[in-house]
């Protein structure tokens, strides 16, 4: 049960296995994207009809409107990744082996939505994936592997997105061979440590610059690839994908240095320096590119 890019790589690495007969795939329905708004459907189903798998795309879970499936396809372990809806306990009490999820953060760590996100917005240098049991709780089964994955200082959600996703897929193998082994074990998470990684949202990408450098940078890298950061340059909306450290201060959101190379931005303490930006129906451009029609003096205030 699964649905975007990073719950393929985990259905990937099963079809690749070889070893595990996949009874069926369930993904959520297809969904309109694009200007356009055209029907697309989720990279889980486009990846299992190539590979000649049966998909289900229920349009609810409640109600047993799937027990019917399940006593068909009668699987003997449910494998979870990004599938974006709560199981009820119908289907979690189902399978023999329990239901398990692949989860993208060193649990108890980062539950929830935005696990990857959250992480570089916090500035840890390190994540990772943890294999566990789901239960009624969003997150809270025990945990039966972890893999740590570092995050360089200058990685985005992006790109450690696609880490932990190949990440994930392994430490997924490893799960099933140890049922296949009999090796059930696994560690209740501790309370204590818990913390929970709310769902991004688009109001989020606006850039409070009264935070440190620091924070600015981390939040930055944190929205790329979305929402991705953004603030107003003379009443114009305008997106950053990412910003460097940078020495110098002035007031918050002040533009404190301007050269082809880019923008230096003082925030509440230290500044970040802005080589990229893209204005709303316009693509991205080096601030360098941008100067050449327009002008951006020095003292001029970032933001609202």
């Amino acid at each position: 049960m699964g649905t975007p890019e990073f719950a393929r790589k985990s259905l990937e690495a099963l079809v690749e296995d070889g070893t595990n007969e996949i009874v069926g795939v369930i993904s959520q329905p297809d969904k309109p994207k694009g200007r356009k708004m055209e029907l697309a459907m989720p990279e889980v189903k486009a990846y299992a009809l190539e590979k000649g798998l049966p998909v289900y795309q229920p349009e609810t879970l409640k109600d047993d409107a799937i027990l019917p499936l399940l006593r068909e396809l009668d699987p003997e372990l449910i494998v979870v990744v990004a599938y974006g809806k709560i199981l009820p306990e119908y289907i979690l009490n189902y399978p023999k082996y329990r239901c398990i999820n692949i989860h993208a953060s060193l649990l108890p760590r980062f539950r929830g939505a935005a696990p990857i996100q959250r992480a570089v917005m916090a500035g840890d240098r390190i994540s990772g994936v943890t294999s566990m049991y789901l239960e009624k709780g969003l997150d809270t089964g025990d945990m039966i592997l972890k893999a740590q994955v570092p995050v360089p200082e200058d990685m985005t959600a992006s790109m450690l997105h696609d880490v932990l996703a190949e990440v994930g897929g392994k430490v997924l193998i490893e799960t099933v061979e140890r049922f296949r082994r009999g090796d059930l074990s696994a560690e209740k998470q501790d309370e204590s440590l818990a913390c929970y990684a709310h769902m991004l949202t688009k109001a989020e990408g606006e850039i409070d610059w009264k935070l440190t450098a620091e924070e600015v940078y981390n939040r930055v890298r944190g929205l790329n690839s979305w929402p991705m950061a953004f603030s107003y340059l003379d009443g114009r909306r305008f997106v950053i994908d990412m910003v460097r450290l940078s020495e110098g201060g002035g007031d918050a959101g002040e533009v404190i240095a301007v050269d082809d190379g880019g923008l230096t931005v003082a925030c509440g303490q230290g500044a970040v320096r802005i080589e990229n930006v893209k204005f709303e129906g316009k693509g991205k451009m080096t601030v360098k590119d941008y100067l050449r029609g327009h002008k951006i003096e020095k003292g001029i205030i970032l933001g609202r």
